[in-house]
């Protein structure tokens, strides 16, 4: 039996949200250690189950709120859920919040290895796609520049030079990938396109039916943190469809 590339089983996620304002630390302290302060618990993920074999591209649909973005972040491994066994097989490439891992202060080049670094590549291997990663990025005459000093689409641009040209084993894509000026963006979905054909397994989370059919063979449908429908994508799609009509009258 193939071993899946991802596996998750009755993965929950709490969070702990504050009844009252507390304006400072030393408020904040005070309450804590007098047990003062309460909290409301809302779970974004409740037992959510699911397995993607390797090459299988997931569509992740629901309306805001549904969870679709806490789900992302915990198979990315930025957070670590309450409850439930998640396994991952294979070095994962979120394209999430572009340039999020970077340091402001160090150079777009020294942020190529520290990034590439988080993704889980040695500096060897990272070193060997150098030129190629800034290539394709684009940002040749700004390498050597503090990153604080790039705008917010150079950096997206230089995350998902990185994220890519790394070849990962399993790729994350959060909505519409729309990164840099056109013909960066047309360059970016062939790149994304050229990666499903290597076989790539691929999370993907949209709104839009017509881009979850389009690119993904299975989905799952999140409502209020737990998985509601799940299987081939055309039978998820209808049943999304079906749930929006009904939220309607």
């Amino acid at each position: 039996m193939n071993e899946p590339a991802i596996r998750l089983d009755k993965v929950s996620m709490r969070f702990n949200l504050n009844r009252e304002r507390v304006d400072n630390i030393k408020e904040y302290f005070i309450k804590f250690m007098r047990h003062q302060l309460h909290y409301n618990e809302f779970w974004a993920l409740r037992d959510v189950s699911f397995t993607v074999q390797k090459g299988e591209r997931l569509g992740v649909m629901g309306l805001n709120g549904a969870g679709k973005s806490t789900l992302l972040k915990v198979i990315a491994g930025v957070m670590k859920p309450t409850h439930g066994i998640m396994e991952i097989n294979g070095n994962i490439a979120p394209l999430i919040e572009l340039g999020a891992g970077f340091d402001m202060n160090y150079s777009g080049g020294e942020n190529i290895y520290l990034y590439g670094a988080t993704l889980g590549f040695s500096r060897k291997q990272i070193k060997e796609i150098w030129k190629e990663i800034v290539d394709f990025s684009g940002l040749k005459d700004f390498i050597d520049v503090p990153v604080k000093n790039y705008s917010s689409g150079m950096r997206a641009r230089l995350g998902f030079a990185i994220a890519c040209m790394v070849e990962p084993d399993i790729l994350i894509l959060d909505e519409v990938l729309s990164v840099g000026d056109a013909p960066f963006k047309k360059k970016s979905e062939a790149k994304i396109m050229e990666l499903f054909d290597r076989g790539v397994t691929v999370i993907f989370v949209s709104h839009s039916m017509e881009q979850v059919e389009k690119l993904c063979n299975k989905a799952i449908l999140l409502e209020k943190g737990q998985v509601v429908a799940s299987g081939y994508t055309d039978s998820v799609c209808e049943e999304y469809k079906r749930r929006m009509q009904e939220q309607k009258k």
